[in-house]
């Protein structure tokens, strides 16, 4: 016989694991109710911090030189954010990083917090820039001709039709669907009537209708035609705007803020960069006469437009030796040149040089935002436009974007005759109203029993804005046998000061999530 205390008990150890069960579930119930409150709240924070990146994106839309959100303070800057029912649910604060100088990046860092968990927030944080015009490897409002040896990394546009038989690494396009090739006359392209962008490498593209070939050894990354038009009208404008903001109290003068060079009296000036602890500086040459014409050298327009291979438009406008007399390379002994007193001076705090008269540039910059231009201001006579000549290296210091030169000429962007067989140039080479390349130099153009004609090798690292033909070779093996234009991607956000923009409207640079 049982005893009677037997279902007692048993009664009391199924109702402990009962309520030990039930507990259990209760707490876990509770936790999977906190849990999906937070992760709802934590969506919240996040759309809201969201909602703060929009907020100043249109603000910027309305006042674009505004980083302090109205308020002309230091920030951080808080907004209550309301749902659709106008009830307060959360608020986002907004830390704006103003761009540095000669940058059109605006950071954004946005902090989303909600009124039901105000233990959770998160943060995302976005770059805000306005694309500058420097958008290319090479864009042109003319006919282009890229010639075997040329290599681009970045890409290409033109307003013209393109006939390209080099390697493109990138995108080449034009705003033409078909075109008549001014070359085809003179035996240099293979069709007369070409699609907008067309090569005569193997497998050559045929004349329209036929479909073009597929040419993945000249085109690895594609081509497009026809593309909208690239605007070159507002760059007079620009060189007016450079002019202005390198006057000193109305007065064109060389300071420390703001420099400005009238015209030499002579052939032009010479600027070459050097760092010194640190620090980059410049000395200022006058150039006294340039290197004539070698006997037999030659300016035959003909022959030049003939031998194009590059695609620059020689039509004599402005051709010559482009050379300091005497000055060889970095070899400045015996040079036709006198410094100016006060060399070496400093970069003005604005990043900007403008100088009236022809301009010979070069050497090494660090840590240095610049923008020069050369131009005679209130002239509208092509034979009076002022040019940026380049014979030897004009260097970077460094290529993530610490380093940026813009150069930005009147008339052309030379490389002259006494150039170095292998250089570099690094920066934005922009010519708004004649081309970027070297003219026409034959066989016979030699000094100091060293012929000219043909170099080795040009490398660029930046991009090439220019009005007509450019180019640097010349189907007679004269010019520079290999050419490497490599497209700076830090140009776009973070161009030169003061240089053109392509939009007025800030695009999504980069976006991420901080927490």
């Amino acid at each position: 016989m049982k005893n009677k205390g037997d279902i007692l008990v048993s009664v009391l150890v199924f109702a402990a694991v009962a309520v030990t069960v039930l507990t259990g579930l209760v707490n876990w119930g509770a936790t999977l109710l906190v849990g999906i409150r937070t992760t709802a709240a934590k969506e919240q924070a996040f759309q809201i911090a969201e909602a703060g990146i929009d907020y100043y994106r249109w603000h910027l839309a309305q006042y674009p030189t505004d980083y302090q959100d109205g308020t002309a303070t230091s920030g951080p800057y808080y907004h209550n954010f309301y749902d659709k029912n106008n009830n307060l649910i959360g608020g986002y604060s907004l830390a704006i990083t103003a761009p540095p100088l000669g940058s059109t990046k605006v950071v954004i860092t946005s902090t989303g917090t909600t009124t039901a968990n105000k233990n959770v927030k998160r943060i995302v944080q976005a770059i805000l820039a306005e694309p500058s015009w420097a958008q290319f490897a090479v864009v042109s409002n003319d006919y282009m001709r890229f010639g075997a040896g040329t290599m681009v990394n970045g890409p290409v546009t033109s307003n013209m039709g393109i006939h390209f038989d080099g390697i493109a690494n990138n995108v080449i396009s034009s705003a033409m669907a078909t075109y008549t090739d001014p070359d085809y006359a003179s035996g240099l392209s293979c069709t007369n009537v070409s699609y907008g962008v067309h090569t005569c490498v193997s497998p050559a593209d045929p004349s329209p209708p036929s479909a073009a070939a597929n040419n993945i050894a000249v085109f690895a990354a594609g081509r497009q035609y026809p593309v909208p038009a690239t605007d070159f009208n507002g760059l007079q404008v620009n060189l007016q705007t450079l002019y202005n903001s390198t006057l000193s109290n109305g007065v064109c003068n060389h300071t420390n803020t703001a420099s400005c060079w009238l015209s030499s009296g002579a052939q032009g000036y010479h600027i070459v960069f050097q760092v010194s602890n640190g620090s980059t500086t410049y000395n200022m040459y006058k150039v006294n006469t340039q290197q004539s014409t070698p006997s037999g050298c030659g300016t035959d327009v003909t022959a030049q437009s003939q031998m194009n291979s590059g695609g620059a438009q020689n039509n004599g406008t402005n051709w010559g030796t482009w050379s300091i007399n005497g000055l060889v390379g970095s070899n400045q002994a015996g040079a036709s040149e006198s410094l100016v007193a006060g060399s070496p001076f400093s970069i003005p705090t604005n990043g900007i040089i403008f100088v009236a008269d022809n301009l010979w540039v070069d050497g090494t910059i660090n840590n240095a935002r610049l923008t020069i231009a050369s131009a005679n201001i209130g002239t509208s006579n092509p034979n009076s436009y002022t040019n940026i000549i380049v014979n030897t290296n004009m260097k970077y210091t460094n290529t993530n974007g610490n380093d940026v030169l813009g150069l930005i000429a009147q008339g052309n962007v030379n490389v002259g005759m006494v150039s170095d067989d292998s250089f570099e140039i690094d920066g934005a080479l922009m010519a708004e109203n004649g081309r970027v390349g070297r003219f026409y130099y034959n066989s016979s153009c030699s000094v100091q029993s060293t012929n000219y004609s043909s170099r080795t090798s040009l490398t660029l690292l930046g991009m090439i804005a220019t009005a007509i033909r450019y180019g640097f070779a010349y189907t007679d093996s004269t010019g520079y046998t290999t050419r490497n234009i490599n497209y700076d991607a830090n140009l776009l956000y973070s161009p030169p000061p003061n240089f053109p923009l392509a939009s007025t409207q800030y695009q999504m640079a980069s976006w991420k999530q901080l927490q």
